[in-house]
């Protein structure tokens, strides 16, 4: 081919990388076009149909990389909060490349699968892109972050899936919908080639839109459909007040704060006439008194226990414990309750350590590179926990969960198995502050929720704060436009219905072997199709 049909060869990839990466763009915050997630990816979608697996995964990776490039442009306002601008470009340039690698992967098996399997090809695009997503979230540590079934999250009804196969099944059957637009841009494509078509192909072509559109439809009546057993479920009625402090980032210099005692005193002031069962502060916020143990940190929970009528208390710090003839430094959640003239404390461990945040690769066997750590220290991981606390006598049990680990679906199943009637998220975003991030990790809890059918009760330092029910509706502290309410301090009371004996939904209770299996199948199969037309030649 040549002349102006080359140009258009050339040039129509790079168009539909564009076009896609900017409509994705737009269905993530601080945008929130939540119907652009239905067709953002229909472009690419078309190219690895009709492009070779190596020109698909080029244009799967372009895409990938604006999208990621432009999403993640939260990451430089590290830099307020002393981070070495030289190494937030590079962690900048370098998470966005990773992450499309991710998309180029799934490009290149997309493109395989349509050639291998023509119009079957259509089967495997929903199984391919959750498998990737998985993958992403979970290879090297991984980073569950803005999966395609997150963009949906302001219209719960469509969330609707995850309980039955998490946010992995939610995307499929976004990438369904997007297949559906990709094969009608196809057809555009080869009406421009011919004018003619037989009628036989008219009623199977029908199909490739019919069908997609048929299984989205019973997928949602599928997992909306009322469960006889959870519609008698008895709740406890848990009050609780939800403090954001808006403490500075502890690592930026030279910053002028409130007495930390005063901040939370005018705050709690706020929520004592709730009279609330547990008040949660957000991830750090003991650290401004001391380690979770120590006696400083205890003295300030019980006293402002007392204050609101002996509530318990959640707050986030470090916490050390000696393992076997070790002291051991951990990110914790602690849980302080007040019994007679004692005060109790229960502690989480945070799972889910951040790489080059919370820790060095490899600096627990080469100790040296503990001092690049930009907290000064390496940190241990914990293990899943559930801690107690009480309601009006009755007991509640909820599963911690601090900062990232809120965007890892396993962390949250692990509590529910576990027996927690509520999920409790405590982060503490200002390192990140007028930027955009906190909106996005706020978005990426919600699924937490429908996937468990847990309540989440999330306080963030600085925001977002707010209760997301097991349908997934929020509940946000907003600011005077309705918007959530961030970089600022605030206080929201809320009462939390917890089910007195949850109900473990699918997804908690068979997890992401489901996919994994098909995942796997599906590589497998298109390898088997591959060798069989290679013995046929």
């Amino acid at each position: 081919m040549s002349g102006p049909n080359m140009r258009i060869s050339v040039a129509a990839p790079a168009a539909a990388a564009v076009l896609s990466a900017a409509l994705l763009v737009a269905a993530f915050p601080p945008f929130s076009e939540t119907a652009s997630a239905a067709f953002a990816l229909a472009p690419m979608l078309a190219t690895a149909r009709l492009a070779s697996p190596r020109k698909a995964a080029w244009t799967w990776f372009g895409g990938g990389f604006a999208f990621w490039f432009a999403t993640l442009a939260w990451m430089p306002a590290i830099c307020k909060n002393n981070g070495p601008w030289p190494l937030v470009v590079l962690g900048w340039l370098g998470l966005s490349a990773l992450c499309a690698g991710y998309f180029a992967l799934f490009g290149w098996l997309d493109a395989h699968a349509w050639k291998r399997c023509g119009r079957w090809g259509l089967a495997f695009e929903p199984v391919l892109w959750a498998g990737t997503e998985w993958l992403r979230g979970w290879l090297f540590t991984g980073f569950a972050w803005n999966f395609l079934g997150t963009a949906l999250g302001p219209v719960p009804d469509l969330l609707a899936p995850a309980r039955i196969g998490g946010v992995y099944l939610v995307s499929a059957a976004a990438i369904l919908v997007n297949g559906v637009f990709a094969t009608l841009l196809c057809r555009v494509v080869e009406q421009m080639r011919r004018n003619e078509e037989r009628r036989w192909r008219r009623w199977t072509r029908s199909l490739e839109t019919a069908l997609p559109l048929a299984a989205v439809l019973l997928l949602f009546w599928a997992a909306r459909a009322p469960s006889g057993a959870d519609a008698g479920q008895l709740s406890i009625p848990l009050r609780v007040a939800l403090v954001q402090r808006n403490a500075p980032c502890v690592f930026r210099a030279g910053t002028e704060r409130e007495h930390p005692l005063a901040a939370y005193g005018r705050l709690m002031e706020a929520a004592a006439p709730a009279k609330p069962h547990l008040v949660v502060w957000g991830e750090s916020a003991m650290a401004e008194f001391g380690r979770l143990e120590s006696s400083a940190a205890m003295r300030v929970a019980e006293a402002f226990a007392r204050r609101t009528g002996g509530a318990a208390l959640v707050a986030g710090g470090d916490y050390r414990a000696q393992t076997n003839g070790e002291v051991r430094v951990y990110n914790g959640a602690g849980l302080y309750a007040i019994d007679g003239s004692n005060t109790t404390l229960q502690v989480y461990c945070k799972q889910h350590l951040v790489p080059f945040g919370e820790y060095i690769p490899f600096d627990k066997w080469i100790t040296p590179l503990q001092r690049l750590s930009p907290i000064g220290l390496s940190l241990h991981p914990g293990e899943a926990k559930v801690l107690e606390t009480k309601a009006d006598g009755a007991t509640v049990k909820i599963a911690p969960l601090i900062c990232f680990e809120d965007t890892v679906p396993a962390l949250a199943r692990r509590g529910a198995r576990l027996g927690a009637q509520a999920i409790v998220l405590i982060t503490n975003d200002s390192w990140f502050s007028d930027s955009w991030e906190a909106e996005q990790h706020a978005a990426q809890a919600v699924l937490r929720a429908v996937e468990t059918g847990l309540p989440v009760i999330r306080t963030g330092n600085s925001g977002v704060t707010g209760i997301i029910e097991p349908s997934g509706r929020t509940r946000w502290l907003t600011d005077g436009n309705g918007r959530p309410l961030v970089d600022a301090p605030g206080c929201q009371l809320e009462t939390v219905k917890v089910q007195t004996g949850p109900r473990l939904t699918p997804y908690t209770r068979f997890g992401d072997w489901p996919l994994l299996v098909l995942f796997i199948a599906s590589i497998a199969g298109l390898f088997m199709v591959k060798y069989r037309h290679a013995n046929d030649r």
